[in-house]
């Protein structure tokens, strides 16, 4: 839900079509005004590294189909998995019938078609890692390619209010294990950390002060309710403004505790 949420918001109030992290270059400066451009870089870059000789890709978590888009206007066959309703809507609308859309978890897809390519783009996170790897042997091509671009947690002690992200030694842990071989291993936490920035900056000069008018309103017409209100909801309000008001979501936070990485795998193929 959290998800569809932040495709309306974020295509009403700053025309985007992309629910990812952008990517900063040194050539776009960090404002919430260039974010679409970002986002596009985001996109340029996981792209260019798809290996030659892909012709078919499962976009695991397609969002709003933005990036299968791009793929099928390069000439690829590309099917998405998206578990939401309403974004599989929304790619659809984008995709036509050029993209079959599977509307399930990846953990629950059921098909007997391979690709070349199995690709996951800030989807990995929500999915169960080892399940993750085990479907994805079953619908690769002999010797097909498994592309990652996500964040993963460190294991580093201290305070860490964001979520998201499965632990990056246990990723390696599972990946050893499994019959994936490295290719590239890129660490693009510098390029994404801007995006907690971003966040931040919104959260202390638009969310913070419209939910002080609001308070204020509430307190001048419904002092007695809104007390009570708080008492009975403390415990989620303190969660709440520890999570987002009292720091701990900016891009200096996020190097210290996240590692954002793009990894390319093949599979081995059997003898």
């Amino acid at each position: 839900m959290g998800l569809g949420i932040g495709s309306i918001c974020g295509k009403y109030f700053l025309k985007l079509n992309h629910l990812h992290y952008g990517y900063w270059t040194g050539d776009i400066e960090v404002d919430i005004a260039n974010l679409h451009q970002a986002q596009d870089q985001y996109a340029k870059f996981v792209i260019s590294h798809i290996p030659d000789g892909v012709r078919t890709i499962l976009d695991v978590g397609c969002g709003t189909g933005q990036i299968a888009r791009k793929l099928l206007d390069m000439g690829y066959e590309v099917d998405c998995v998206s578990p939401s309703p309403f974004l599989k809507a929304r790619a659809a609308e984008l995709l036509g019938n050029s993209s079959h859309i599977f509307e399930c978890l990846y953990e629950n897809l059921q098909t007997a078609n391979r690709y070349d390519l199995v690709l996951f783009c800030e989807s990995l996170q929500y999915i169960d890692m080892q399940q993750a790897l085990s479907n994805t042997d079953k619908f690769l091509s002999r010797a097909g390619y498994l592309l990652i671009c996500d964040l993963f947690r460190k294991d580093i002690k201290g305070k860490d209010v964001m979520g998201g992200g499965h632990k990056l030694t246990e990723f390696y842990d599972l990946i050893e294990k499994s019959p994936f071989r490295l290719i590239e291993n890129l660490d693009i936490t510098e390029q994404t950390a801007p995006n907690l920035d971003l966040l931040n900056d919104a959260l202390e000069n638009v969310v913070r002060p419209v939910l002080n008018d609001c308070i204020h309103l509430l307190e001048s017409r419904h002092r007695i309710a809104l007390k009570l209100l708080r008492w009975k909801y403390r415990k989620k309000i303190n969660k709440l403004h520890k999570k987002y008001f009292e720091g701990g979501r900016t891009g200096k936070d996020f190097k210290k505790y996240r590692s954002y990485r793009l990894f390319l795998y093949k599979k081995e193929a059997k003898e």
